[in-house]
């Protein structure tokens, strides 16, 4: 991540009165992030989802443990397991635990990461923007949507195309099957005609392929 990334991160640390070496901290998370397995949830993906919180942060009622949950949700991840929500959940907790942070603060931002595990609609305020801003990828122009396609298939390299295939319309038609995809007004506004042009075309790609 650039300078300025590490600059909100330091940011973040000193507004919630976080105890301890935010340098160290803050290294752990590029380790992570820099795992050689990881092409899209990687530390541009962090920065991305920052830049668009920014955008969006008149939304937030819990603004710090947003972008805590932001930082860490996808901290632990492992295409073959799943669980990587509640692992990378729990590893928040611990951290703002360790940065001798209030433990109601540590427990709104693991909420707030297992609301990226999209498993239905959310209903709290701060889980809306959160997942709303985890699913803004859905809605970028073609040519970046694309690449956010193709990395994901890179991460899923050791799938067979088959498998890949059957479980990525999966997830697609999940999304394009709600009523809206995103639960705030500002990001159906933004990216809800874009999300569905989206997915339909990467359906019909996926549809192209034998299964």
């Amino acid at each position: 991540m650039s300078i300025r990334g590490k600059q909100l991160w330091l940011s973040l640390w000193q507004r919630i009165i976080a105890q301890g070496d935010p340098d160290k901290v803050y290294n752990d998370l590029v380790v992570r992030y820099s795992e050689p397995h990881r092409v899209y949830h990687t530390l541009e993906h962090i920065k991305y989802c920052l830049n668009e919180l920014e955008q969006a942060r008149h939304l937030a009622v819990n603004l710090n443990a947003v972008e805590w949950a932001l930082w860490y949700h996808d901290a632990i991840y492992d295409t073959r397991a799943k669980d990587n929500e509640d692992r990378s959940a729990k590893f928040a907790m611990k951290v703002a635990k360790d940065a001798l942070l209030p433990d109601n603060f540590g427990q709104s931002a693991a909420n707030l990461i297992m609301a990226t595990k999209h498993s239905g609609t959310p209903t709290d305020s701060d889980a809306k923007l959160l997942v709303d801003i985890d699913l803004s990828i859905l809605g970028q122009p073609e040519e970046k949507f694309d690449e956010y396609e193709r990395q994901i298939r890179e991460e899923y390299k050791w799938a067979s195309e088959n498998t890949f295939i059957a479980e990525r319309s999966a997830v697609l038609r999940l999304f394009l099957g709600r009523q809206v995809i995103y639960s705030t007004r500002f990001f159906r506004d933004k990216y809800e005609t874009r999300s569905r042009q989206n997915i339909v075309r990467s359906l019909k790609k996926l549809s192209n392929f034998t299964i």
